[in-house]
């Protein structure tokens, strides 16, 4: 049994024992007898309430109260409540009878008993159903809390491996490099590659401050970089855009695409002899916005699971969109790696 199980069963008992030793205490101290029968109501009392809270307890996980906002939650644990004290006053009565544990004094209507103990249970149910939404509502902030810092933890590092890859001197050389050889040859082109290389430095230095970007926009970052990756590659480099307008103003996390990209560039284009094709496909699909990067290659396993760069998008995901959104990547066709992105529309 989990440690939270433990802690739950234990409140349960001596929430419900609490009151059944102050019904004593208080009938002692009034100097009326404390007798068997007495204790035995007040044992039913402690099992008809830890029952009937408990079943409670299981349909609100089962229907996800806990989940939803206050404003609808609020009806329906009023309406809870009730059936609660009512089910509990149920329990109790014909546990009593049943055992005949009724005093003399006790003889009243069924219908008498009954209003009675609801209004008794009551002063019990209603401040453990505010005492468990409470201390569940208060830990889901806890842990929205602790997910933004870590959402705000990983951009940032993120964004400063990002920068690290876009400036180690590996890839400011084959960049500088390739500008350098286009100069004389074309030199319109070489300044339209020196623009596109700022784009890609200047987009990795904005990661930090935003969540998420238009994909529009990120595609536009992916473009640059691609067209600096063909002057590399050359004709081993073909690029096809598949991209539905309906997709262009939908929220991605950012570098999210390109990551992705230089992954298939890195472990795929560049270790084929004869080079190969890129592929982005942006689509909606149902309630879902679709991304594609399709490349030639084969897929390699890491040694020690995902990379940086898989890891990273991963994990974005899941602080960002939950379980509501999810990545994979798989090999089709024998020669052919696909990244599938779904993320739900906004």
């Amino acid at each position: 049994m989990q440690k939270s199980g433990k802690y739950y069963w234990w409140l349960q008992i001596c929430g419900w024992g609490l009151p059944a030793i102050m019904f004593i205490l208080l009938d002692a101290l009034s100097d009326q007898k404390v007798n068997a029968r007495v204790i035995e109501q007040l044992l039913v009392m402690v099992f008809a309430g830890i029952f009937a809270t408990h079943l409670f307890r299981e349909y609100i996980r089962r229907s996800k109260w806990l989940l939803m906002p206050v404003e609808n939650a609020v009806p329906k644990f009023l309406i809870g409540i009730v059936i609660v004290c009512l089910l509990d006053s149920f329990i109790r009565l014909w546990i009593i009878d049943l055992l005949n544990l009724s005093s003399s004094k006790q003889k009243l209507e069924y219908t008498t008993r009954f209003f009675l103990a609801t209004l008794e249970n009551s002063m019990f149910i209603i401040p453990w159903t505010l005492i468990y939404y409470f201390y569940h509502y208060i830990e889901k902030s806890r842990k929205q809390q602790l997910d933004t810092l870590k959402l705000e933890a990983m951009v940032k590092e993120l964004e400063l491996k990002t920068i690290k890859s876009h400036i180690n001197p590996h890839f400011i050389f084959n960049a500088l490099n390739s500008i350098r050889a286009l100069i004389d040859e074309n030199p319109v082109r070489a300044r339209t590659a020196i623009t596109e290389l700022s784009n890609i430095l200047r987009s990795s230095m904005q990661t930090e401050k935003q969540e998420t970007v238009f994909f529009e926009k990120e595609l536009d970052i992916v473009k640059d970089y691609l067209a600096l990756e063909h002057i590399r590659f050359e004709d081993r480099l073909k690029v096809q855009y598949e991209i539905s307008e309906d997709t262009l103003t939908q929220p991605i996390p950012p570098m999210m695409l390109q990551t992705l990209v230089e992954n298939a560039i890195k472990h795929g284009i560049s270790k084929q002899v004869s080079g190969g094709t890129v592929t982005i496909i942006s689509d909606l699909k149902g309630q879902y916005h679709e991304l594609v990067i399709r490349n030639t290659g084969r897929l390699d396993e890491p040694e020690n699971g995902d990379g940086f760069g898989l890891m990273s998008t991963r994990n974005r995901l899941q602080l960002l969109f939950g379980d509501q959104a999810n990545f994979d990547i798989r090999e089709v066709n024998g020669n052919t790696v696909e990244a599938v992105l779904h993320i739900p529309l906004t």
